[in-house]
């Protein structure tokens, strides 16, 4: 996978993948967190990106995110709620 909003390539890792398998995330709704869900910044070069997607009732969906030579997806987290 590749990031045009970030431009790097997205490298998800196997704790993020077996939350996605358990989640029933795909990659291309894990592309359109990234792609088109809200960063919030999680302290020097982390981030979360969420976003609610139509027709899942595990809303927020959110993935723990760092950026550095890749996107690197460490987890998947559902129900999230963004800190204040």
């Amino acid at each position: 996978m590749f990031s045009l909003r970030f431009q790097l390539t997205v490298v998800v890792t196997p704790h993020a993948r077996k939350r996605m398998l358990e989640r029933e995330l795909t990659d291309a709704q894990l592309l359109d967190i990234i792609e088109t869900g809200v960063d919030k910044d999680a302290g020097v070069g982390h981030h979360w990106l969420f976003k609610h997607l139509d027709g899942r009732n595990d809303n927020l969906l959110c993935a723990a995110v760092v950026l550095d030579n890749a996107l690197v997806v460490k987890a998947v987290m559902h129900h999230w709620e963004p800190l204040p």
